[in-house]
């Protein structure tokens, strides 16, 4: 049986970190045989490696060659730090050292090059953006081989094959698994654990790319599928996809078993889960996806598949989403005139902005819809400038924005065709007097989202979650 285990960087962020990931892929190498583990960059805290490896590249693109000095000294500074807690003198510290030190060599290099051209391409920075990995998996690698566990660090430049749509590549699965079985299955044959670098991969030409938002955690999953793994797990610092943000519900429990849908739902709208293109590989293949913490590796966490069973009673989850803006465009000239909603929604596209919740009215008199707050005047500005002629007209009153809002989002399955959900949820926050400013209910009714005020954010969260069963 074959075992795909991704570590964020928190599971890698230190050197104690690391010792423990390396008994949990011990572990889990004695129980399931033949294990493949795919690492991220060390996200020791406040400051990520990868943050300060993008931070030093935008600031050389606009000639700060001072970042670029105290982004290396960091990089120097914690890997170097892990390195000598880690490895012993007369094993292979003095190799791995060497190794990091040529990555941060080519990491100034490139700066260097993006400060004489003034400018930083999508491709080098898929470059530069995925050293931290690389730099990362060496060291667990040669840490694992001190402990007698056979491992060997391999770059998924070797794997992975993209497009080459640089920061947010898309894999190509066709040439993907035969690469992939090619160069893991003869390590998994010998026993050898293979440490892959995360979030990066290689155009079929050899040319380094990142997978964009999620890209560790879409890394394991890719591979599960090219390796048709039994399970992909998915390791990071919480118990698994929790029933509400514990920081606002302090009752707040992890989630036994989720449906790819209600993973989907509950990502999209706010709370810290994968992303959705993340599970995909996964549940295409019918591989469940498991969320666990490194830091508590008895709890069994969050197992993701095809389709959930409702443990947990009819809702499982509640999430919000803030720093939002409803954009309304009304008018009684709109009613019967055909194209409004499509001219209205081509306005916020052609800005490129996203649109979170929309609702319209029977009488189609109006149309309001939620994005992010920062970009609501841009939004009335595109929306002004296209429907110019229906505000001359008055058959358009007026396009505005209500600031200072937020989605609640309420998730579960088993929703679906159970009497009273919604007016369970509409007499809590009723009876707590939590407005509620606009609803939208897909027709699967996985989820019901609710636009409140942000400051209700916290009441409104709370009292919907105390109907969880």
């Amino acid at each position: 049986m074959t075992l795909v285990m991704k570590f964020g960087g928190t599971s890698v962020g230190n050197a104690a970190a690391i010792r423990q990931t390396a008994a949990l892929i011990k572990s889990c190498q004695q129980e399931w045989g033949q294990v493949v583990v795919v690492a991220s960059a060390m996200g020791s805290k406040p400051v990520k490696v990868t943050d300060w490896l993008l931070t030093g590249a935008t600031a050389a693109a606009a000639g700060d060659s001072e970042t670029v000095k105290q982004a290396a000294a960091y990089l120097r500074q914690v890997h170097y730090e892990a390195i000598d807690e880690l490895l012993h003198p007369e094993r292979e510290r003095q190799t791995i050292l060497a190794e990091n030190q040529r990555f941060i060599n080519h990491y100034v290099a490139l700066c260097e090059a993006a400060e004489v051209l003034g400018e930083m391409t999508p491709r080098a920075l898929d470059v530069i953006g995925g050293m931290g990995e690389q730099m990362a998996i060496r060291i667990l690698a040669a840490y694992l081989r001190q402990e007698g566990q056979p491992a060997a660090a391999v770059d998924a430049t070797e794997l992975i094959v993209t497009d080459n749509h640089f920061q947010a590549a898309t894999p190509l699965m066709g040439l993907t698994s035969p690469k992939t079985e090619a160069r893991l299955r003869p390590l998994l044959t010998k026993n050898i654990i293979p440490i892959v670098t995360g979030f990066i991969g290689a155009t079929e030409d050899g040319i380094s790319t990142t997978l964009g938002r999620g890209g560790s955690d879409y890394s394991g999953a890719i591979l599960g599928q090219a390796l048709q793994a039994k399970e992909v797990w998915i390791w990071t610092d919480v118990d698994g996809v929790m029933t509400a943000d514990p920081r606002l519900v302090s009752t707040a429990q992890s989630i036994p078993t989720l449906s790819y849908r209600e993973v989907s739902e509950l990502a999209y709208f706010g709370a810290q889960v994968l992303h959705p293109k993340t599970m995909r590989p996964c549940v295409e293949n019918g591989i469940p996806l498991r969320i666990k913490n490194t830091f508590h590796p008895d709890h069994p966490g969050t197992v993701i598949v095809t389709n959930g069973v409702n443990g947990r009673g009819s809702i499982k989850a509640v999430t919000a989403i803030k720093e939002l803006a409803m954009i309304t465009v009304e008018g009684r000239g709109m009613m019967g005139v055909p194209g409004i909603a499509a001219r209205t929604f081509g306005a916020v596209a052609q800005i490129g902005v996203s649109v979170l919740l929309i609702a319209q009215a029977s009488s189609e008199q109006s149309i309001c819809f939620v994005t992010p707050a920062k970009s609501a005047p841009a939004v009335v500005e595109s929306l002004e400038r296209a429907l110019h002629e229906e505000l001359t007209r008055r058959d358009i009153d007026r396009v505005w924005a209500r600031p200072d809002l937020s989605i609640v989002t309420v998730v579960g399955a088993g929703m679906q065709g159970t009497p009273g959900i919604a007016g369970r949820i509409f007499t809590a926050l009723g009876e707590h007097h939590v407005n509620v400013i606009a609803i939208a209910q897909g027709s699967s009714e996985c989820s019901i989202s609710l636009v409140v005020q942000t400051d209700d954010v916290a009441a409104a969260v709370q009292h919907i979650h105390r109907l969880i069963v």
